[in-house]
């Protein structure tokens, strides 16, 4: 193969090494993302868990105060039944006693309902806050191996872009220009490899004379007519019973000598 086509073929296979590389690496943002979302998610559910945890605490203190205070207007209307002179007025007392011993049974209904709910609240931040270290543990892992991967992949990274600047030192300024339009055409796939007398590429049949060209090893450049991209041809290694055959065949097909 032609020393020019084997410099444009390294230079392709070092572009999409480095195309993938800085794939992975663009990818990182987004895992290191959703990883901090998930540590996010955990925090959000532990901070409303508490929140509903204090509001509940919050009612319950209201609740035990109606209850304390409706609990003080019996004991007051109790010690004004024994003042009064008439029936009427005993009698509407009695009412009120009534009224705010109903008023203490629905307030301790409701304090009731509020201590189940503090108990239920309480096993809803212990989980929540059990959830949230394990989170976190999980993430401190995720961050340290995507950290070591990025690291690994700069590497990766500056190697193949010197072993590229070594390869682009050895190609001619106008045929880096003619690779890299090809290249941002066909992303980054300039070279295709001519198979069965087909463009390797898209499948369009070369024409015969340019096959024939490209088996003789001429320093001219093909492209293919319909994808544009450069053809190479890498002639086909025969096999160890082929190539015995054919040195048989040379060899009964050469002259005896005369002695």
């Amino acid at each position: 193969m032609q020393k020019f086509l084997q410099n444009l073929l390294d230079l392709q296979n070092l572009d999409a090494q480095l195309q993938e590389v800085r794939e992975h690496l663009a990818a990182f943002p987004k895992k290191l993302a959703e990883v901090e979302a998930r540590v996010a998610g955990a925090k959000a559910e532990l901070d409303n868990s508490k929140a509903a945890q204090v509001e509940t605490i919050r009612e319950r203190k209201k609740y035990e105060l109606d209850v304390e205070q409706w609990k003080e207007r019996v004991r007051k209307y109790k010690d004004q039944t024994a003042q009064v002179k008439t029936n009427e007025a005993y009698k509407a007392l009695q009412h009120e006693v009534q009224t705010a011993e109903g008023e203490i049974a629905k307030a301790e209904d409701r304090l009731l309902e509020q201590m189940v709910a503090a108990e239920e609240y309480d096993r809803r931040v212990k989980t929540s806050e059990k959830l949230l270290k394990e989170v976190e543990d999980v993430a401190r892992g995720q961050r340290a191996k995507i950290e070591s991967d990025k690291t690994t992949l700069e590497k990766e990274l500056a190697e193949l872009s010197a072993q590229r600047a070594g390869v682009v030192a050895n190609v001619p300024e106008d045929l880096l220009d003619h690779y890299e339009r090809i290249a941002r055409k066909h992303n980054g796939v300039v070279l295709a490899e001519v198979r069965g007398e087909k463009c390797g590429a898209c499948g369009m049949r070369i024409r015969p004379h340019v096959f024939q060209e490209m088996q003789r090893g001429t320093n001219e450049m093909f492209h293919c007519e319909t994808c544009t991209r450069i053809l190479y041809y890498v002639e086909p290694e025969q096999s160890g019973a082929s190539a015995a055959a054919s040195a048989s065949h040379d060899g009964a097909a050469a002259p005896r000598s005369r002695e």
